[in-house]
């Protein structure tokens, strides 16, 4: 057999990482996919990812409630397992509102409106918050936080009243900070040509920003809600007290303090997180149009 008849008999293989160009290119295209999804698709969809964020919040908490290792250690072991809930999102094909922020590359690039953006992420976040509340209510119902004598519970807790007792300038930095994150483990599974591929470009990612104690407001419609319930728990309360070392003031967990100390200010760092930190930092790298100036002289202009 020639060498150019084996060729033929040989199937070749690109394993390969898509270029910067080709991520941004993909990104581009698939912003006007999901920007064509109907409101009914978007929403379920939305549903779902708020699900999944919640399964892989509530696996972090479960894991590193009774942690005795160092803070940095259970950190970054919170971080990896939480990061199970984006791998469910971009494996499984859901509507995160933190990732579709990225939906900005279309926008600039005249492939998608400003009404099917506002819609993309109206519908996304809803569809996010109604999962995630369906999380909690399941989570709540199955007991587990009564696991390690309430421990599960009394970490949820704390982690909950942590949250809501931010400052709005800390809850809206550590959300930029957030989202850049999550964008860019987003970013890092389209250079991935396979599911092995996109698991490692979004364990780091995600593990750092849980790990660094950033805010992302799809995970904390499960982690808030479900401390607000917890907190009429009084043996729960007791654990967590226990847990601290210190009675815990509880007085801003609720649903206003949820809101307007957690939610609002998060979610606007996310916004400009993951749409300006990457979405159009990579867009005006990769995919501005090249601008040409020529400037002609005329040639009398050197005679003179």
């Amino acid at each position: 057999m020639t060498e150019s008849k084996i060729a033929k008999h040989v199937k070749l293989i690109d394993i390969d990482a898509y270029s910067p160009p080709q991520i941004a290119d993909k990104i581009d295209k698939i912003a006007l996919v999901k920007a064509k999804l109907s409101i009914a698709q978007t929403f379920a969809l939305g549903v779902l990812a708020g699900l999944y964020i919640g399964i892989g919040a509530q696996f972090a908490t479960l894991v590193i409630s009774d942690s005795t290792l160092h803070f940095g250690i259970t950190s970054i072991i919170a971080g990896v397992v939480f990061s199970l809930g984006l791998m469910l999102v971009v494996i499984g094909g859901a509507e995160l509102f933190t990732g579709n922020c990225l939906i900005i590359m279309g926008y600039v690039s005249k492939r998608v409106t400003t009404i099917e953006v506002a819609n993309n992420w109206t519908v996304s976040f809803s569809g996010n918050f109604v999962g995630s509340l369906l999380m909690v209510f399941l989570m709540y119902n199955t007991h587990q936080w009564e696991f390690f004598n309430h421990m599960v519970g009394a970490k949820a807790l704390l982690i909950a009243n942590t949250k809501v007792n931010l400052s709005f300038k800390f809850a809206l930095a550590r959300g930029v900070l957030c989202n850049a994150m999550v964008c860019l483990a987003v970013w890092l599974c389209f250079s991935g040509r396979s599911s092995a591929d996109k698991i490692l470009s979004i364990l780091f990612p995600i593990g750092g920003f849980v790990a660094s104690g950033f805010e992302h407001c799809v995970a904390n419609m499960y982690f808030i809600p479900m401390g607000i319930f917890l907190s009429k728990q009084p043996v729960v309360v007791a654990a967590a007290e226990k847990m601290a070392g210190k009675p815990i003031d509880l007085s801003l967990l609720t649903w206003k303090g949820f809101f307007v100390n957690n939610l609002i200010p998060v979610t606007l760092g996310n916004i400009v997180g993951g749409v300006i930190l990457v979405g159009i930092m990579f867009w005006f790298v990769y995919l501005r149009p090249v601008i040409k100036i020529n400037f002609n002289v005329k040639q009398d202009f050197f005679d003179k």
